[in-house]
């Protein structure tokens, strides 16, 4: 029995940099092994729920890695619907659209064409596909015609009645819906972005009722609502939240009779990610992290003693080191003391020491207290 096969990925964020590292290259390693995967699995369509890129204005070198991804899925034989997410500029994403989809890559960018599926065809009809880019809510009900809306449950209900009313004029049509929202039941990360509006910002599951498949975006991990109502999660790890998350996509089989199976594939790793804790020497020297020397590590300092210039001795042996926190194991850290409370009573000179000593876990020495007393004469502020 025949099939249209689908690939259901989401949230790239083409440009996203990692505590300041730059991931262009993970990125564009990762989707390459999408269209290698397009072609291993004789992929009819990939689809991309949003969040292509980072921000909405995205850089040069972005913009090239996205459109190469895209142009190596065309060539592997797939064609593309891409929806935009709440990272995405729609009008510059969906620029071109009708010219594009020429091509094979179907962009939906707008709300006037929620309920204008892509139509794929197979030996049992068609296959609708409809695309609902991220709708801001307060725009939204008034372009929807819907202005009594309530948040994103409500132009997201009104967005599924346009679309089942469509297929209902399409009989035997089966469909799939591309949406970028935070469904109910979803387990976020640390790495999305609020799209709360008034406090409320996420959608009911039964919204997506009467559709055979439901490919949603937004959160980065990879997770199953329902059989047919899932997450992608975003291809790159972008936070250490989701360090022990395996990145995948979902392979969509849609036959004769609606949802006929969905498979899980793991994506490579290009960089994996961890969490070290410990003192610094001991971290730099034990020779059982040597496996992390090549990862992007978040590390926690239990120094009693702020240790100085930290980062960059870390660095010396994980050059991936990108996020660092100091923890002493005597919880000696910053005072939880209000300003007033802190200075109180002391001279300038008692003030700068005990900023020092709250600071890093130690009194200055007596070399660091000439300095301060110097800075503070030069200054104006000695004590004579």
């Amino acid at each position: 029995m025949g099939a249209v096969r689908f690939l259901h990925t989401s949230d790239w964020h083409v440009g996203r940099t990692f505590h300041g590292a730059d991931l262009l290259a993970e990125q564009d390693a990762v989707l390459a092994h999408l269209a290698e995967l397009v072609s291993a699995e004789a992929v009819d369509v990939v689809l991309v729920s949003g969040d292509i890129y980072d921000r909405a204005v995205p850089s040069a070198e972005a913009v090239q890695i996205a459109n190469k991804a895209m142009l190596r899925l065309r060539q592997a034989g797939a064609r593309l619907v891409l929806t935009s997410g709440n990272h995405d500029s729609a009008p510059r994403l969906g620029a071109f659209g009708d010219f594009a989809a020429a091509g094979g890559l179907h962009l939906r960018t707008t709300i006037d064409r929620i309920d204008d599926p892509v139509l794929f065809e197979d030996e049992h009809g068609a296959v609708a596909v409809y695309g609902i880019p991220y709708l801001e809510p307060e725009p939204a009900r008034h372009a929807l015609g819907v202005p009594d809306a309530k948040g994103h449950n409500g132009v997201l209900r009104e967005a599924m009645r346009r679309i089942r009313a469509d297929l209902s004029r399409r009989e035997g049509a089966r469909s799939v819906v591309l949406a970028h929202a935070f469904v109910t039941g979803g387990q976020g990360t640390d790495s999305e972005r609020t799209i709360a509006v008034g406090g409320v910002e996420q959608v009911g599951a039964e919204v997506f009722d009467g559709v055979d498949y439901v490919a949603l975006g937004h959160l980065h991990g990879p997770q199953t609502l329902a059989e047919h109502l899932r997450y992608s999660g975003s291809p790159v790890a972008y936070s250490f939240s989701e360090a022990q998350q395996r990145k995948s996509v979902w392979l969509v089989d849609v036959d004769g009779n609606g949802l006929a199976g969905v498979r899980r594939h793991e994506l490579p790793v290009p960089r994996t990610l961890a969490k070290l804790r410990g003192y610094l020497e001991e971290l730099i020297e034990a020779p059982e992290h040597e496996d992390l020397v090549e990862s992007y590590l978040s590390v926690t300092l239990t120094d009693s003693v702020r240790p100085v210039d930290a980062m960059r001795k870390l660095r010396q042996r994980f050059p991936y080191a990108v996020h660092l926190d100091w923890q002493p194991e005597n919880g000696n850290t910053t005072a939880n003391l209000r300003y007033a409370e802190a200075v109180s009573g002391r001279s300038d000179t008692e003030i700068a020491r005990n900023f020092l000593d709250d600071c890093r876990g130690a009194p200055p020495s007596e070399s660091e207290q000439k300095l301060l007393r110097r800075a503070l004469e030069t200054a104006g502020r000695g004590e004579s």
